[in-house]
């Protein structure tokens, strides 16, 4: 697997904007491959346009994005500028606006864009002001976040999530409606149907598979399951990833609990392998948080249920055994067991490898979405729980976050993935519009 392949690149409209007449619009043409450049250099894609101080170059830079399909647009301010060129633009691209107002005390890059971002305030555009050099790190920091924001919510809209069978009984916040969800996120729900599947799957020669359970079952540390057992779940896979291609899905679920705990488990390894994230016991909402989380980390994540604290301030989280081998903090240690509880099928026994981790928690409402957001590191652990747990230290007390989660209404499911990406997923809420709610927990200072 190639991490990049699956972390999104923001592709990012670039150009910089002025009036003719002031003081400094000769940096415009500068300004433009400066910006260029920075974002570049940070991971963005990038479509650049001639510097805009008319009408008619604010229309012919928008036109050039519109085709390109730009997840958001960058303008450099060199020095004042008229509002009505934001407009213009606009009209032909209407994605959210990043502007970078250059410092200049005779200017007035910066008295340019409060202008223009008064507009934009009251006509409920997107957009963000962020002032300081181009290449200043703490200000690109910022840039790159909105971009990432911006993708993300882009990237959304055309999500397809497959659920195989139904919602659990008795998870009912795991439950989709397909209206709102459509409308929060953009994505879509694509029912799969759970018995055509798994005579799918039954259907499979077991020599299809027998070479690949073979080859599985020699990789993993230990294997303690049947070859029966193995060829099972790869028959399972070979369906679940046969509906994945054909419908195009972005992320899958499929309803376990209980009857199906162990035989998709091997599955949902493998597609995450693949770039497929998949979110366990038929919870949609998981299925979308870790592709949101893949789409920002490029590499896969955890689907895990909140378990006990170990200390003060870290947790363990984990699922019955369902995570990609390349979370493995020891991938030689990886032990094919049958699932907890049931005694049956395939799961991937491991610990997680630790780094920097951010969490979701995506809870439907009546009127829209909490996503909860957390922060913390993952450390080494032992096998507390026959499954992939992971030990996650916070900086809020484990005293205080748990009040919080119940207080707030946050669902049983946090999915993981690597690296800190709250700011990236503060930028897509406001995008997403207000029917879906941001909440993180206060950090003590």
């Amino acid at each position: 697997m190639n991490p990049s392949a699956l972390k999104i690149k923001p592709r990012i409209g670039v150009s910089a904007v002025s009036s003719p007449l002031e003081v400094g619009a000769n940096r415009a043409p500068q300004a433009v491959k400066d910006l260029a450049q920075a974002l570049e250099k940070s991971g963005c894609e990038v479509v650049v346009a001639d510097p805009i101080g008319s009408p008619d170059q604010a229309i012919a830079a928008g036109r050039r994005w519109a085709d390109a399909r730009v997840d958001a647009i960058s303008l450099a301010a060199v020095c004042w500028f008229e509002d009505y060129l934001i407009l213009d633009l606009l009209e032909e691209c209407r994605r959210p606006l990043l502007l970078r107002p250059l410092p200049g005390m005779e200017t007035g890059a910066l008295c340019g864009c409060q202008q223009a971002t008064a507009f934009l305030k009251a006509l409920d555009h997107p957009y963000r002001s962020i002032f300081g050099e181009l290449d200043e790190p703490a200000a690109l920091e910022q840039s790159i976040s909105f971009c990432q924001g911006a993708a993300l919510q882009n990237r959304l809209r055309r999500a397809r999530i497959g659920i195989a069978g139904h919602h659990l009984t008795g998870m009912t916040h795991t439950a989709p409606n397909e209206f709102l969800l459509k409308k929060s996120f953009g994505s879509r729900v694509v029912w799969l149907d759970l018995s055509g599947l798994l005579q799918q799957a039954k259907d499979i020669p077991t020599s299809q598979v027998e070479a690949q359970w073979q080859a599985l079952s020699h990789k993993a540390g230990q294997c303690e399951v049947s070859q029966a057992e193995g060829q099972d779940s790869l028959q399972v896979y070979q369906a679940l990833r046969e509906q994945v291609q054909r419908h195009r899905l972005d992320s899958v679920t499929v309803g376990c609990y209980p009857q199906l705990m162990g035989r998709v488990c091997l599955a949902a390894s493998l597609l995450a392998d693949e770039g497929v994230p998949f979110a366990c016991e038929g919870d949609v909402h998981g299925a979308l948080g870790l592709l949101m989380l893949q789409l920002l980390s490029g590499e896969p994540g955890h689907s895990t249920d909140w378990l006990d604290p170990v200390d003060e301030a870290s947790v363990v989280f984990t699922h019955c055994g369902s995570g990609s081998w390349s979370l493995a903090e020891k991938p030689e240690t990886i032990r094919l067991a049958s699932v907890r509880l049931m005694g049956q099928g395939v799961c991937s026994l491991f610990t997680a490898k630790p780094g920097p981790v951010t969490l979701v928690n995506i809870t439907p409402q009546p009127d829209g979405y909490l996503c909860g957001v957390l922060e913390g590191t993952a450390e080494p652990t032992e096998m507390v729980f026959p499954g992939n747990p992971v030990r996650v230290r916070f900086n809020p007390p484990v005293a205080k976050l748990i009040p919080w989660i119940h207080e707030t209404g946050l669902g049983h499911h946090w999915m993981i993935g690597y690296g800190h990406h709250s700011e990236a997923l503060h930028v897509w809420a406001k995008l997403a519009g207000t029917s879906l709610r941001i909440i993180e927990a206060e950090t003590p200072t």
